[in-house]
């Protein structure tokens, strides 16, 4: 039933989207809502409907549940929805705002879930500067007859999600928690997807670094793990939400639900182990580059000696040969001129091939 869910396409998404002005259940509220529905026994009901309408018409019949959505709401476009719902000040500041740390908090008869969403930034080689990784937002309202979902950024749309929803109407039956879970476990599904193109980029820095070349820059290195950073972020401290969903009843969560919010612990878990040992990894592959920058530069100094050594030799006895005295040795002999040349080429020719069996040149 719910592991349908992941069997959703997830269609491409415009950086943002439009919003249509004369749309009735947009227009009451602002330009912010960007979809409001009415579900019953996990049915869609037809019409379109502003949501004071809408959760009127809830409450009056005692069944089904309203799902809002909006995208980037100003306070005077919340403000609406904020009085229809009674929610909380603290949790309409952090949803209006954004720019929140993934958590779960509870006010009176609601939850609110905030969920960090991450996307890959395709690139076509990496760089000391690529963006790899983009974060964003979304918050969850979870109430027993309605779920207000709050997004920021350009990427992570739900309509797609709710479009699949919609397709499996017994999910959707069991209440506004079947929301929260779908949106919690598209959420870390994207978590999957990017870790796994992050370790793409890894094993290409780690493939340069120990080509023959070895022209993998620590810079990059450096901006993978700064992007690495981002990403753990996201994923860390959704840790203890997710527990809690699994373990915690709650009056507004559905029972039969809490057992999946374990299977998005799991998949969770999974991403921060590998975070963690994509860090280790990226400590590896740095250390193994500056080990081999430091033997490259051994490798310079002793090629750079060995070239002093052979020319301190003509350097010793042309300096001593130069001095101006009369009365040296061999002077004013015949042979002497040639036999030093022969001599200091010779010491010369002894010493490099020395260094050159050495390894040295």
């Amino acid at each position: 039933m719910i592991s349908n869910l992941r069997k959703a396409v997830r269609l491409p998404q415009p950086r943002t989207r439009g919003v249509d002005l004369s749309h009735p259940a947009r227009s009451p509220l602002g330009t912010a809502v960007v979809n409001c529905a009415v579900y019953v026994d996990g049915v869609r009901q037809h019409g379109d409907h502003p949501a004071d309408v809408a959760i009127r018409r809830v409450r009056r019949s005692g069944n089904g549940f309203v799902w809002i959505g909006l995208h980037e709401p100003s306070e005077a476009e919340f403000a609406g929805i904020v009085e229809l719902f009674g929610l909380h000040p603290l949790a309409v500041e952090d949803a209006v705002q954004a720019h929140q740390r993934p958590k779960l908090e509870h006010y009176d008869d609601s939850l609110f879930t905030v969920f960090k969403t991450v996307r890959y930034v395709e690139h076509d080689r990496l760089t000391d500067s690529s963006e790899v990784v983009e974060t964003g937002e979304i918050m969850v309202f979870t109430g027993t007859d309605f779920v207000i979902t709050v997004r920021h950024g350009g990427h992570g749309s739900l309509g797609p999600l709710r479009e699949q929803l919609e397709s499996v109407p017994e999910q959707l039956a069991l209440g506004p928690s079947s929301v929260l879970h779908a949106v919690a476990d598209l959420v870390v599904d994207d978590y999957l997807d990017v870790t796994a193109d992050v370790q793409i980029d890894i094993d290409d820095v780690e493939s340069e670094v120990f080509s023959v070349r070895g022209s993998g820059g620590a810079g990059r290195i450096y901006q993978l793990k700064r992007e690495l950073l981002e990403l753990r972020r996201a994923v860390a401290p959704l840790d203890g939400p997710m527990q809690e969903l699994a373990t915690r009843p709650m009056r507004e969560v559905d029972p039969r639900i809490t057992t999946y919010f374990r299977d998005v612990a799991d998949h969770l878990d999974r991403v921060t182990e590998q975070i963690t040992a994509f860090d280790e990894l990226l400590n590896s592959i740095l250390q193994a580059h500056l080990a081999q920058v430091t033997v490259a530069q051994n490798e310079d100094m002793r090629r750079i000696s060995a070239w002093v050594a052979i020319l301190a030799v003509p350097t010793m006895v042309c300096g001593v040969y130069g001095m101006n005295f009369d009365h040296m040795p061999e002077k004013h002999w015949t042979f002497g001129y040639p036999l030093v040349m022969a001599l200091i080429v010779a010491a010369c020719w002894v010493i490099h091939r020395g260094f050159k069996r050495n390894g040295w040149l």
